[in-house]
């Protein structure tokens, strides 16, 4: 707590005189001066935990079960400044705290969608509020630095389908969405990965239906979509993993093949280009990597 101290010292008489002068009593101060502004600060510091170093009240605090961290970031912003810094998981991961969840788009009996999570129990630990966007199809989903990216995808009505551009982010420490900057390309059934920290968006539907070849980037960092080279031809309908620090895009078709395509586009995120490589999977309805090996189930 910031306290004001008076201190008294007791001067032994002498036969010295003392002329004091308004002017010399005390320093002037100006209102900006870096002065006050230090003592400002000085005064204003709040611990973590009082009564504790605020390296170790981080401790403390990186122990709490995932399912309290709305709660926790509600105490104070220092609090949630924290839970939401990369230094808040790292301390977890140290601590052997990591908790893994499962987020599952569903559909209930009305036909509306919603996500639900489960933890490494099969338990619910909270309800995941509504993504604050019209119902879409067609969508990306990517997982960047512990939050769930929900990338386009396109609104179906009555006239058909159009093609959208947002891009909403739900941080599981807060239990909230957000909205990021949008793509530069409104698509739908498009593939889409991250890779070393960046989330790539390849291929899909445009607005007017048409088949894409356009590819872009996303740094979380900055906010921002940035275009990269293009497919060398459209492609939709197919997915994409980040492998070995190369994006892989795979399955789906191809305007350069009859039915679903065979050829696996390889992006090098360090020379920024494109390259081929032949007899990859077709008929992909589920993938996943595991100890540096890409698996893929085919539908036959």
């Amino acid at each position: 707590m910031p306290a004001i101290i008076s201190e008294r010292k007791r001067i032994k008489e002498s036969n010295m005189c003392f002329t004091i002068s308004p002017q010399q009593d005390m320093p002037c101060i100006s209102k900006g001066s870096p002065q006050l502004r230090s003592k400002v600060a000085s005064d204003s510091y709040v611990p973590l935990l009082p009564g504790l170093p605020d390296d170790v009240a981080k401790l403390c605090l990186s122990l709490v079960p995932r399912t309290n961290f709305p709660a926790m970031a509600a105490v104070s912003k220092q609090w949630r400044s924290f839970i939401q810094s990369e230094e808040f998981m790292t301390i977890r991961g140290q601590g052997g705290m990591l908790e893994e969840w499962m987020y599952m788009l569903t559909m209930d009996d009305e036909g509306k969608s919603h996500w639900e999570v489960l933890d490494c129990l099969g338990n619910k630990p909270h309800v995941v509020p509504p993504m604050p966007s019209e119902l879409k199809a067609g969508f990306g989903v990517v997982v960047l630095h512990g939050k769930l990216l929900v990338l386009a995808g396109c609104i179906v009505s009555e006239a058909g389908a159009s093609a959208t551009s947002d891009v909403y982010q739900y941080d599981s420490r807060l239990n909230s969405w957000s909205k990021l900057t949008s793509m530069n390309v409104a698509r739908y059934h498009f593939a889409c990965a991250e890779v070393n920290g960046l989330v790539y968006a390849v291929g899909g539907y445009g607005e007017d239906g048409e088949s894409l070849s356009s590819s872009e980037v996303y740094d979380p960092k900055t906010n921002e979509w940035t275009l990269i080279e293009p497919l060398r031809c459209p492609r939709w309908g197919c997915f994409a993993c980040g492998f070995n620090g190369k994006l892989y895009v795979m399955g789906g078709r191809s305007t350069f093949t009859i039915g679903n395509s065979k050829f696996v586009h390889v992006y090098d995120t360090e020379k920024q280009s494109w390259y081929e490589m032949k007899n990859g999977c077709v008929m992909v309805i589920a993938h996943a990597v595991l100890d540096k090996k890409l698996y893929c189930i085919e539908w036959k």
